[in-house]
């Protein structure tokens, strides 16, 4: 049974003739109530005109018949796990779909059977329909579609804050079988108490931790009609605005521990003088949405805290298909998976009493064990069990290598441990290979780093935060066209800041610093809202989509409009407020008042809003700006970080970083022909390897994120391209080999699968193969080649019109390349230094 939510009472007037002046006062509140809707909606719909226009002429998906249900009065309660079920008979085609989204996530299950999870991610309000295909899925007789939703209701830079809902249908061969509040059967509904609901968040960036309290028929409603279900009711939400999903559906392919590491003993209870209590623990309030610590049913990660490893025994055997460990109390095994990997944890689990399984995991090993707060998260899913046999496996993705099993109480036999991946599925076309095997790993390095960080947007990483930031976008953008083909994540991803009208908590104009996202806290970074601009300038040119880069015109300007207050004597932008970043570095300590790196960004900015809109005015003002940031932060040999204004007049203290040069060359304030001596300097004290106590000590070093990626760049752009290929072995080789994927800074010490990482891939294909450009638009594919110390390379890269096949091999001064190109496409080919390009017979 459902109710529509009313939002107004229809006002009995019934002998109002009888009472004049009565009939006056409410015709009066009646005139008055129009006209306030129709001026709000008026001026709703004049917030954005471009947005609503642009919405209003996408290719909108849309439900037949189902409408959006979620139990009674609990659309706004934190943490709540529904079920979902229907029952119904086989097909009569093979033609059937399921079409569905939701708030916040959802889980299918088909006769028990894992058939996906999402939805994918839109901005506020907006929702991103998913349409799974179950045509070739085993049906029954009868038949049980059962549907988990997580309806979180808090904060996070991973899923929005916004009320819980399901909306899905089952479709075969244009007949409704199944819908939410609409034909064909119904979905009953139930809350899933096995999920414990008052626990804490999993970090500060994204929502709750997994706990649950299981019997062994916890999970029977799934699979089997005839058990308890004890259905509430649901009332019916209000129409929402939905989107295409357009991007293709996540790989979910199964993926077994490769290793057994270690077994042994923990001690419990142990004396810990200054407790870990991360911000998402303590910090809970309007600006951080959660349960209190004093509410909370456990606190996770206080108790792991309290354990350490006793006795252990390293074994170091392969993970077999029939492995099985037999857990006591207290005590854990270890597997490793091989490389990072990103997806749902599972496992088959049977106890004979009451037991407690801890599951903690992590991307490296510390020292022998898993440390499940390394990265600032509780990294842990908790299941109490009663006796019986489970199938179990986490509702959220997590990102790791190594696993740790704990067995806190009673006993457990566990077996066929594995992870469900949960990565981008369009990634295997794409092959890059040479005759320097290390490049090969650093490649397949990138993609893992890729995949696991684009399954529906660009993210920054799958473990810590799962969050679209923009300038790590920048990097994963280009990644996609190269190994997936197209820019349609990158569209979702622009298209998600296009449709809002505002961002709440943010001042007018300034762009979330990650989005999809809530930044109650009203934090922003103003470097980040203009990368998005540069990348927009990029996106035109991958695309050829100028419907969206128009929408996008008010957004821009809106940017550039917030800016002009902070535009000092200068024109340069002086104390830039809240969360001014230029790189995880010293730079970063750098950024008051003038800021060089972020006025050098500012330049770029214009530029590209005045080439992408055809505005002159921008390209002059961004000529300025770079001249006079060359007569101010230029200090003969260096370029400086900051100025500080003091009695009124701006100083210069003299702070200068190794990514400050980085960011003046590669925003062209600087070239090898305006600054020679630096950028000798550049290409050959500062490397790698550089000992930063003994070369140029005053100069801090750059890190991964974002200085050593823009070096490369420069490598690029003017042609050093054996240097730059040594350079990618000494900064990413390490990181390749321990965890398979490419790390957010030169140190394990944060995330170690980090998306902009993935961005190596491009420059492997541009400046080792000698792809330079693909431009898909124009047809043109530009080979540039070099001798970068390889004897053979070889490489495809999809397009959306074909595959992109480039070989060589060098013979003495000869490069001799073969191309296969999609039909129509041109090759234009260059070389550098005095090496010859010979087409193969």
């Amino acid at each position: 049974m459902f109710r529509r939510k009313r939002i107004f009472k229809i006002m009995h007037l019934g002998n109002l003739r009888e009472n004049p002046s009565k009939s006056k006062i409410v015709l009066f509140v009646i005139t008055f109530l129009l006209a306030f809707l129709f001026i709000s909606s008026t001026t709703l719909l004049a917030k954005d005109p471009a947005a609503n226009e642009y919405y209003a002429n996408l290719d909108l998906p849309s439900f037949r018949s189902a409408q959006p249900i979620w139990p009674q009065g609990l659309e706004l309660e934190m943490n709540l796990f529904v079920g979902f079920r229907t029952v119904i008979d086989k097909p009569k085609s093979k033609n059937t779909a399921l079409r569905i989204t939701g708030s916040t996530l959802y889980r299918i299950f088909l006769n028990g059977k894992f058939i996906g999870h999402g939805p994918a991610r839109g901005p506020h309000a907006y929702y991103r329909v998913d349409e799974w295909d179950l045509s070739n899925e085993a049906f029954a007789d009868e038949n049980i579609l059962a549907i988990e939703v997580a309806g979180y209701n808090s904060n996070s830079y991973y899923l929005l804050d916004q009320p819980s809902f399901l909306q899905a249908e089952l479709i075969s061969n244009g007949e409704i079988l199944a819908s939410t509040a609409g034909t064909g059967k119904a979905f009953e509904a139930t809350i899933l108490k096995h999920r414990l609901q008052k626990v804490q968040r999993f970090s500060f960036q994204r929502p709750f931790t997994e706990y649950y309290r299981l019997n062994s028929d916890s999970d029977d409603w799934r699979y089997k009609i005839k058990v308890p279900f004890p259905s509430v009711e649901c009332s019916v939400a209000g129409d929402k605005k939905l989107l295409p999903r357009r991007i293709h559906y996540p790989d979910f392919a199964i993926r077994r521990p490769k290793m057994v590491l270690s077994k042994g003993k923990i001690i419990r209870n142990v004396n810990v003088p200054n407790l870990w209590k991360d911000r998402s623990l303590v910090n809970i309030g309007p600006k951080l949405k959660g349960f209190p610590e004093s509410e909370l049913d456990v606190v996770v990660s206080t108790e792991l805290q309290k354990i350490k490893n006793g006795p252990f025994t390293e074994i170091n055997s392969p993970y077999l298909s029939d492995t099985v460990f037999t857990l006591p109390e207290n005590s854990f095994n270890i597997v490793d998976l091989g490389i990072n990997q990103t997806g749902f944890i599972g496992s088959e689990v049977e106890c004979d009493q009451n037991s407690r399984l801890v599951v903690v995991f992590d991307e490296i090993l510390s020292g022998h064990d898993v440390n499940f707060k390394r990265l600032g998260c509780v990294d842990a899913v908790v299941y109490e069990l009663q006796p019986g046999r489970y199938q179990l496996e986490s509702f959220e993705p997590y990102t790791f290598r190594y696993l740790k099993l704990i067995v806190l109480k009673g006993s457990c036999r566990v077996k066929n441990i594995y992870l469900r991946e949960y990565a981008n599925s369009q990634t295997s076309h794409a092959q890059f290979s040479c005759d320097d095997v290390r490049l090969n790993r650093i490649f397949e390095a990138a993609r893992q780093t890729f995949r696991q960080n684009a399954v529906d947007i660009f993210m920054d990483c799958p473990s810590r935060e799962r969050a679209g930031w923009l300038c790590d976008s920048f990097f994963s953008a280009r990644v996609a066209m190269d190994l997936c083909g197209h820019s349609t994540i990158e569209k979702n991803f622009l298209e998600n800041f296009q449709l809002p009208d505002k961002f709440e908590f943010l001042p007018d104009g300034m762009l979330p610093m990650c989005y999809p996202a809530d930044h109650n806290d009203g934090v922003f970074i103003p470097n980040w809202a203009m990368w998005f601009v540069v990348e927009l300038q990029e996106y035109l040119t991958r695309s050829g989509d100028r419907e969206l880069v128009d929408a996008l015109k008010p957004k821009v300007f809106a940017l550039l409009d917030y800016f002009k207050p902070f535009q000092n004597e200068d024109g340069l932008l002086e104390k830039l407020s809240s969360w001014v970043f230029v790189e995880w570095s010293k730079a970063n300590g750098f950024v008051q008042d003038v800021n060089y790196p972020s006025n050098m960004l500012y330049a770029a900015v214009l530029e590209a809003a005045g080439n992408i809109y055809n505005q002159k005015n921008l390209l002059d003002q961004a000529a300025k700006i770079r001249q006079k940031i060359n007569e101010k932060s230029f200090d003969g040999t260096f370029f400086t970080d900051n100025a500080i204004r003091k009695d009124g007049q701006l100083q210069n203290p003299g702070n200068r970083t190794e990514v400050c040069q980085y960011y003046a060359f590669f925003f062209n304030i600087a070239t090898p022909s305006t600054h020679p001596d630096l950028w000798q300097k550049l290409t050959r004290d500062f490397a790698p390897n550089r000992d930063s106590s003994k070369t140029w000590p005053e100069i801090f070093p750059a890190n991964a994120f974002i200085g050593n990626y823009l070096r490369l760049e420069l490598m690029s752009r003017y042609g050093l391209c054996q240097q730059l290929k040594n350079e990618i072995v000494d900064y990413f080789l390490y990181m390749a080999d321990r965890t398979g994927t490419l790390w957010e800074n030169v140190g394990a010490n944060a995330s170690c699968n980090h998306g902009f990482a993935s961005h190596v891939a491009h420059v492997l294909y541009r400046d080792i193969l000698g792809v330079y450009e693909i431009n898909s638009q124009q047809k043109i594919v530009k080979l540039r080649l070099s001798d970068v110390g390889l004897l053979r390379c070889s490489g495809n890269i999809p397009t959306e019109h074909g595959m992109v096949s480039v070989r060589w091999q060098k013979k003495d001064d000869n490069i001799i390349y073969h191309a296969q190109l999609p039909k129509d496409y041109q090759l234009k080919i260059e070389t550098l230094g005095s090496i010859n390009a010979v087409p193969a017979d």
